[in-house]
C-alpha cells in the first residue's frame, strides 16, 4: 500500500507532462505520437468489435416510403375497390379480413383467432380476436363483419363480391363468434374471406344510393397496419398524393415504417419521370421494356419479379370463326407459336410459358401434361394433309369447306388492349402464324371498348387477353359451360360435359390430392380440345428501394398482396445485446 502511494507521489504533474515534448527528440515524437495513435485506434476497434460480437441489428421503427401508382383511387373501400389496382392497393393497408395471406400467398388468421370447418365443408366458424381497434379508437367485433357481408350481398350496393357471397348464410354466435353457411361445399371458400372488412359505425347510416358517392370513401377507417393521415389534391380537385401512418394499435404489430406515401401518376412515362427526379423510391409496377429508362436502378433499387397466378393467351370463339371450328386449324396455330421468341424478344426473358389452363406455380397445375411446342414444319404439314392449300394468287392457305361453295380463306381477326406488351405480342403472333399462310388481322382498341363491344358479346374471333385465377384456383368461372356469356369469364365459349363435371366436383372436394386429380384430367380434356393457344405467364416485375429491409414476398394471387407483410418492412435498425 505504501509503495502505490510512493507511485503516484512520483507520477508526473501536469506542468512536467507539458514539458515532455521538449525532452524528446523529433524522432522520439513521432513514435510516442504513433504508439498514442494506435493505442486509440485499438481501442476503438476492440469497441466496435466486442459490439458487434455481443449485439444484433434488428428493425427499428421509423422512416418514410413513397411509392408511385398509375391511376387515381375512387373507392378506398374493400368491397368496391376490386376493378381498380389503384384502390386495392391503399385498401390492402387500411383494412384487414377475416383472414389474409402471408408472403408465399399462404392463408392465415387476421382479424379472426381460428376457425372451424363442418359439416363436410357446408358451416365456417370464426373465432374473432378481442381488442382489435378501428382506426378512430372504437372497438371491432361480429356486428362489423354481418354488416360489411351483408353489404356485398346486397344488389344495392353493387359490389363485384357479389357473386361470390350471395348464396352464403350468416349468423352472429355472440360478438367474437360469426357462423357462414354454405348451401354446397365449396373448397376455395376461405379465400372469400381475406375481404376487408368495413366498420358498421361508420357506414350503417348511409344509403346504398350515397354508398358510391360519399366523402366517406376517402376517409377510410379500417382496422389494417396504416390509417389515413392526408390527402393532397391539385386545383382540379384530382388526388395527387396520399399519406398513411403507422396504426400503432395494430392487432399484429406496430409497423417498423412510420409513413407510406403514394404519389399517383397518368402512366409509366410520369411514373419513372418521378423516379428519375427523385420523388418516389419506388414503383407499383413496371413494364420490361421501360426497366432501362430508370436512372441508375441497378444501384438504387431491388426489382422483385414476381409470380401471379394468371396467363395470357388467345382464346378462340369458335361461334363467330368457320375456320376456327377446324381442329387441325387450332393445332396447327399452337405449333406455329413461338413462346419463347415471344417471352425472350418482348418480355426480356421475364416470364415463362405456360402449356395448361393451371399454369406452372398454381394449385393443381399438372407437369406430366401434353404440350405443342414450336414445331412450323409439322403446322404446316397438318394444314397441308387437312386440305388447306396455299392460293398461289394470294399466298393465303384456303379450303372448300362445304361443297359447292367458295373457298374458305384461313382470315382470323385478332383482337387485343392497347397495353404495350399486348400490342408487341400480337404483331409478333401475326408475324409466325403468317408462315402457316395465314392472314392475320390485328385489331388493338381500349379496354372499356373491348369489355362492352366485344368480351360481354363475345363478338370477336380471337382474343389475346389474360385471365388472373387468384391464390386458390378455381377455373370454374373460365371453364365450366355455364361461363360461356357474360358475366362468365368463358372467353373460349368452351362446352365440354366431361369438364363440368370435373370442376363442378372439384369445388365440393376439400382433400387437397382427390381436388389435385380432377383438375389434373381437366388440364388434359381443356389440351385435348385446344379452344386456345395458351402464351405465358410474365413476371410482375416490382421496383423498391434498397433501403427498405424486410421484404420477404414469394407467390401473390394480386399486385395489391405485394404489401401482405408490410408491418415487418424496416428502414431504421438498432443493435441490442445478444
Amino acid at each position: 500500500m505504501i509503495d502505490i502511494i510512493k507511485f503516484i507521489k512520483k507520477w508526473p504533474s501536469r506542468s512536467q507532462w507539458k514539458k515532455l515534448p521538449s525532452l524528446l527528440s523529433k524522432k522520439e515524437r513521432y513514435f510516442v505520437l504513433g504508439l498514442l495513435v494506435l493505442f486509440i485506434a485499438s481501442s476503438i476497434a476492440w469497441v466496435i468489435g466486442y459490439r458487434l460480437i455481443h449485439t444484433v441489428l434488428i428493425p427499428n421503427y421509423g422512416g418514410s416510403y413513397e411509392e408511385g401508382l398509375i391511376g387515381n383511387p375512387q373507392y378506398i373501400n374493400p368491397i368496391l375497390c376490386q376493378t381498380n389496382d389503384t384502390d386495392q392497393d391503399v385498401s390492402e393497408l387500411i383494412f384487414s379480413g377475416l383472414m389474409k395471406l402471408d408472403s408465399s400467398g399462404h392463408l392465415i388468421p387476421d382479424l379472426a383467432e381460428r376457425y372451424a370447418i363442418g359439416q363436410e365443408g357446408k358451416i365456417y366458424d370464426f373465432f374473432l380476436r378481442k381488442n382489435v381497434k378501428w382506426h378512430d379508437g372504437r372497438p371491432f367485433n361480429a356486428d362489423d363483419v354481418i354488416f360489411t357481408i351483408q353489404a356485398i350481398q346486397n344488389s344495392d350496393y353493387k359490389s363485384p363480391l357479389m357473386f361470390t357471397w350471395k348464396s352464403v348464410e350468416i349468423e352472429k354466435i355472440d360478438d367474437w363468434t360469426i357462423r357462414f353457411k354454405l348451401k354446397n361445399a365449396y373448397a376455395p371458400f376461405l379465400n372469400n374471406t381475406i375481404v376487408g372488412i368495413l366498420p358498421k359505425h361508420v357506414w350503417e347510416n348511409i344509403s346504398p344510393p350515397e354508398f358510391f358517392l360519399t366523402e366517406t370513401n376517402f376517409k377510410p377507417i379500417g382496422t389494417g397496419p396504416y390509417k389515413l393521415k392526408k390527402i393532397e389534391k391539385d386545383k382540379k380537385g384530382s388526388i395527387r398524393a396520399l399519406s398513411l401512418q403507422a396504426n400503432e394499435d395494430y392487432h399484429l404489430g406496430k409497423p417498423y415504417i412510420k409513413n407510406i406515401i403514394f404519389r399517383f401518376y397518368v402512366n409509366e412515362e410520369n411514373l419513372i419521370d418521378a423516379f428519375n427526379r427523385g420523388k418516389i423510391k419506388g414503383l407499383s409496377n413496371l413494364s420490361t421494356q421501360n426497366k432501362s429508362q430508370l436512372k441508375n436502378y441497378e444501384r438504387r433499387l431491388n426489382i422483385y419479379p414476381l409470380q401471379l397466378p394468371r396467363y395470357f393467351a388467345v382464346f378462340f370463339n369458335q361461334s363467330k370463326s368457320r375456320v376456327l371450328s377446324d381442329k387441325t386449324v387450332r393445332l396447327a396455330l399452337n405449333y406455329a407459336t413461338d413462346k419463347q421468341e415471344i417471352i425472350d424478344k418482348i418480355l426480356d426473358g421475364q416470364g415463362m410459358a405456360v402449356n395448361s389452363p393451371l399454369p406452372s406455380g398454381v394449385f393443381g397445375h399438372e407437369k406430366e401434361i401434353k404440350t405443342y411446342d414450336f414445331a412450323l414444319e409439322h403446322a404446316n404439314n397438318l394444314l397441308d394433309a387437312a386440305g388447306w392449300k396455299i392460293n398461289e394468287e394470294s399466298n393465303i392457305r384456303e379450303k372448300v369447306i362445304k361443297k359447292n361453295e367458295e373457298p374458305t380463306p384461313l382470315k382470323i381477326t385478332l383482337i387485343t388492349t392497347e397495353w404495350p406488351e399486348l400490342q408487341e405480342v400480337a404483331i409478333l403472333i401475326q408475324e409466325q402464324w403468317s408462315k402457316l399462310g395465314a392472314e392475320i388481322e390485328t385489331k388493338v382498341l381500349n379496354i372499356a371498348e373491348i369489355q362492352q363491344n366485344y368480351i360481354r358479346p363475345r363478338e370477336y374471333q380471337a382474343l389475346l387477353f389474360g385471365e388472373v385465377l387468384g391464390s386458390d384456383p378455381d377455373p370454374f368461372a373460365f371453364w365450366h359451360s355455364s361461363q360461356k356469356r357474360d358475366p362468365g369469364l368463358n372467353l373460349s365459349l368452351y362446352d365440354n360435359k366431361e369438364v363440368d363435371k370435373l370442376l363442378a366436383e372439384a369445388q365440393k372436394t376439400f382433400d387437397s390430392e382427390a381436388r389435385a386429380k380432377k383438375y389434373e384430367e381437366f388440364q388434359k380434356l381443356v389440351i385435348e380440345d385446344v379452344p386456345v393457344v395458351f402464351l405465358y405467364n410474365s413476371f410482375y416485375l416490382y421496383p423498391i428501394s434498397k433501403k427498405i429491409k424486410g421484404i420477404e414476398i414469394e407467390n401473390i394471387p394480386l399486385p395489391s398482396k405485394r404489401f401482405s407483410g408490410i408491418e415487418n418492412w424496416y428502414i431504421k435498425t438498432k443493435r441490442v445485446k445478444k
